[in-house]
């Protein structure tokens, strides 16, 4: 008991450094039963999504081994690796085209490295502890994919019989995937073929899963028995790119948090409050099972891209909204790049290297992950805490508990960029607050 004490003390003073001063937490109340099960890995992991092509120089499988130690020490539990496979040509964008438009579903991309590259990865990454889940685009093909002549029954067809780029009407405009073509899971034949490739990478490079891009364009059936067929090769962890409570139901483990990414940047933008934050947790738009996972995020390949990078979308605030990624209810992301400051939107179809900058954030990333890994309150799914939020008398600072047998994490927060005042739970003394500061406490 003295030494968790003296652990989590020094936790605290070396997550005060980084604008941590502390509050006090009140006695922690009963855990709620489990009601899922998941590889145990995962319960109190964290996530990091890798993008080979920009991470180093080089751009290459072998290249971005070099950081797993480093990753390794910073705390990285779950490395996301972007698609590596084969890229199609024809139609392909820019030079050297979208890790999106998958030529072939077995092989390497050659810019990468081989598979022996990819074998040797996993084989590292889990030397060191870590897991590694492979993005896997099943929705689409390059449309130089082998199947588009072997199977051209198996894509989805216009009104004149010919295949089509991946069209969508739900915007106010048309949008146009024009380098890739739609698989046809009305056939069963594409079920057994997409579930075959999946399988090929857990039993040849030992992977530990997926992150399955646009998960819900396809049939939740389709997961759901490709998650079985998987299982029995070894268990897997399932990320889905979407946000639909059913998919928990049996196929994935976690699906994506747009719902706080979204309210993230508008706090940041002064365009929302602490209210707005709180509103995600006690009023969502949809109610997903206590066992899910939700990945919270301040940016991925997608933000950065293609809104903005993180001084574009936070500025000053960028640190606070990654305490609450970290510290509410879910798993935490980490983008390549964003523990050396990401400030530049990685280009998607060209080279365009990250510049590391001797890695500024390292030690803030590595002081969050430990406070999450060291705390039970801070687990995920059902493995983690009640939330419980706390009257701050002012809608400009957030207050939280998360509690789990005996374990208490406080957390208040200025989510605006003004000094605050704020009283805890009706207390009458107020406290001052800087610009986008926060406070942690942990109890034991």
């Amino acid at each position: 008991m003295r030494f968790a004490a003296r652990r989590f003390a020094s936790l605290i003073v070396a997550l005060c450094a980084a604008g941590a001063p502390l509050v006090h937490a009140k006695t922690p109340a009963p855990a709620a039963p489990a009601a899922a099960n998941h590889v145990e890995w995962s319960r109190n992991a964290n996530i990091y999504e890798v993008n080979i092509r920009q991470f180093t120089k080089e751009g290459t499988i072998n290249a971005f081994a070099t950081h797993l130690p480093r990753l390794k020490k910073m705390g990285v539990d779950i490395l996301w690796l972007m698609p590596v496979q084969a890229i199609g040509e024809k139609n392909r964008k820019g030079k050297l085209g979208s890790y999106y438009a998958v030529r072939d579903y077995t092989a390497v991309n050659p810019e990468f490295g081989t598979m022996d590259d990819m074998k040797r990865l996993v084989k590292q990454a889990h030397g060191l502890g870590m897991r590694v889940i492979l993005d896997w685009v099943a929705n689409h093909t390059a449309w130089d994919n082998p199947w588009v002549t072997q199977h051209n029954d198996w894509y989805k067809k216009n009104e004149k019989g010919e295949i089509y780029p991946v069209t969508f009407h739900e915007g106010a405009e048309p949008e146009y995937w024009t380098d890739v073509v739609a698989l046809d899971y009305t056939k069963p034949e594409v079920w057994k073929a997409m579930t075959d490739a999946m399988g090929f990478w857990v039993r040849e490079a030992d992977l530990d899963g997926f992150r399955c891009d646009v998960a819900g364009l396809l049939p939740i059936p389709f997961w759901n028995q490709a998650r079985a067929e998987l299982d029995k090769i070894k268990p897997v962890f399932m990320l889905a790119e979407w946000a639909e409570p059913k998919l928990h139901e049996q196929a994935f483990d976690m699906t994506y948090g747009w719902d706080l990414a979204d309210v993230m940047k508008q706090v940041a933008q002064g365009k929302a409050d602490a209210d707005e934050l709180k509103r995600v947790f006690t009023h969502p738009d949809k109610v997903f099972p206590a066992h899910a996972y939700r990945m919270r995020f301040t940016n991925n390949h997608d933000f950065n891209s293609w809104q903005g990078s993180d001084t574009e979308l936070y500025g000053p605030a960028f640190k606070t909204m990654a305490v609450l990624a970290a510290t509410l209810p879910g798993m935490p992301l980490i983008y390549s790049g964003q523990e050396s400051v990401l400030d530049k939107r990685l280009a998607f179809f060209e080279k365009d290297q990250i510049d590391w900058k001797n890695y500024p954030l390292e030690g803030f990333y590595k002081n969050l992950l430990k406070l999450k890994k060291d705390n039970k309150a801070l687990w995920n799914g059902q493995y983690g805490g009640t939330l419980e939020f706390i009257d701050t008398a002012n809608d400009k600072v957030i207050a939280y508990h998360r509690k789990l047998d005996g374990n208490t994490v406080t957390v208040v927060a200025n989510v605006s960029g003004n000094d605050q005042q704020f009283a805890l739970g009706g207390a009458k003394a107020r406290k001052t607050m800087a610009a986008w500061t926060w406070q942690i406490l942990t109890k034991q």
